[in-house]
């Protein structure tokens, strides 16, 4: 049987969600606060977070029970379909097979709802009435005001200001399920008004939306935060993805040789690829390539160092230990808004530090290059963020070719490009920039971070 698309049942969706923490060589280094540098513990979250997302943060259980109504919601997309790259191959002329898992059949058009829907969830359970939280390219902020209109919760966002303007549809989106949406720093946050005193021209980062979403939860009794990356939980809600992968690739009887995926904070990689590093650390794949692949115009895991930041621009998160560029780095405004993060998740920095996995770093150019290959071949516009995951799969198997070997590669698909078409038309009218690691900005981001 030649397969093109290989599909789940819907009893086949995941019951639990897999937890890469009980198969850590050596345990997570811990979030510190700021000002005693000593570990914090989980009262230090209840501010901002419910009790079943903490209770996720630090757990060390290999799985944890997906809730039915979590379950119930994943129907509407999941399991999402495994696809062979057939025409990618056949136009690489390649001896490798080409597989990507396609995220973009969700509502919100992308991975991002398999932690909106659970985070919304253990959020009602709490009897928390509003959530706030930022949003690079509008995905995570789409998902979650998609997330908490079904479980009638009120949602705001802080969306970074130049995806903002370059991805209105977005907005739109984000309005269409009930929430608030405002661009980047805004005035309604002292954070948001000290960036903007001190830069009134900022495009824009997470982490400075990440720091007014945060102050505007801790200011408020009734609201919580939420995080669409970076963190344990989020990682963990995302491994349906790769749960999923590896039921569809034992259907047909193969096993990946390298695993690639799009990096900005991290969670749908870290999703995609965690059950797979597990077979790695047991020692049953050990030749099992795992790749990150970021934009050189923000290349935190290929050009950053690994030690301890805050996750957000002005300093009101604990410190993560993580590969970062300095929490005051404000990346160039590429289209690719969701991959402009200064670090990345602990869990997916520890094990590229001990070297599980590895990343490498493109222009903008070239991904948009490889994203238009991709839809003239199998059909689907990627977002400017998957694209780099497109690049680097070409970039495999283009090598497979020339060594003449038969690689099985498979990248994580993170989501449809339809409201990203302004980046897609830069790129056709020759007027995208391709914008090289500003080793000045970084040296000075990173001059002032904290030394634990």
């Amino acid at each position: 049987m030649i397969e093109n698309k290989i599909v789940l049942d819907e009893n086949e969706i995941p019951k639990k969600w897999y937890n890469i923490q009980a198969d850590l060589p050596s345990p997570l280094d811990p979030p510190l606060n700021p000002q005693t540098k000593k570990p914090i513990g989980p009262q230090d979250l209840s501010a901002i977070f419910p009790i079943g997302l903490i209770k996720q943060e630090v757990s060390q259980d290999r799985y944890i029970p997906i809730p039915d109504e979590v379950r119930e919601i994943y129907k509407l997309w999941r399991p999402s379909p495994l696809y062979r790259a057939r025409n990618l191959e056949k136009y690489l002329k390649t001896t490798a097979k080409i597989y990507y898992k396609w995220e973009g059949v969700s509502p919100p058009g992308s991975h991002k709802p398999n932690s909106a829907v659970a985070q919304a969830y253990y959020n009602k359970e709490a009897g928390i009435e509003r959530l706030v939280t930022e949003t690079g390219a509008g995905q995570w902020g789409s998902a979650l005001a998609f997330a908490t209109m079904l479980f009638d919760i009120k949602c705001r966002i802080y969306m970074v200001k130049c995806s903002y303007e370059q991805k209105p549809y977005r907005r739109v989106l984000i309005q269409n399920w009930g929430a608030e949406i405002f661009p980047s720093p805004t005035k309604l946050t002292k954070a948001g008004q000290e960036i903007i005193k001190k830069n009134p021209n900022t495009t824009g980062s997470l982490g400075i939306a990440i720091s007014e979403a945060v102050e505007d939860a801790a200011t408020h009794d009734d609201t919580n935060y939420s995080l669409g990356s970076v963190l344990n939980h989020v990682c963990l809600h995302q491994t349906v993805i790769g749960l999923e992968m590896k039921k569809q690739f034992e259907q047909i009887d193969q096993y990946p040789d390298i695993i690639v995926g799009c990096v900005g904070g991290g969670s749908n990689f870290s999703g995609a690829c965690f059950p797979f590093v597990k077979d790695k650390i047991d020692g049953k794949k050990p030749d099992l390539k795992v790749v990150s692949v970021e934009p050189l115009a923000c290349p935190t895991l290929t050009k950053g160092e690994y030690r301890y930041d805050f996750g957000d621009a002005i300093g009101l998160t604990p410190l993560l230990r993580m590969y970062t560029l300095g929490h005051n780095y404000v990346p160039p405004a590429i289209h690719a808004g969701g991959l402009r993060y200064h670090g990345d998740a602990p869990l997916l920095c520890k094990l590229t530090k001990e070297r599980y996995m590895e990343a490498v770093a493109y222009y903008q150019k070239e991904v948009f290059e490889a994203a238009t290959i991709f839809a003239k071949t199998e059909g689907f516009v990627v977002a400017p963020e998957t694209a780099h995951a497109v690049e680097a799969a070409i970039d495999f198997a283009r090598m497979a070719k020339n060594k003449n070997e038969e690689k099985t590669i498979v990248f994580a698909n993170s989501g449809h490009g339809y409201f990203d078409l302004s980046g897609y038309d830069a790129y056709h009218n020759n007027k995208m920039i391709n914008y090289v690691h500003p080793e000045k900005e970084i040296k000075k981001a990173m001059a002032s971070l904290i030394k634990i």
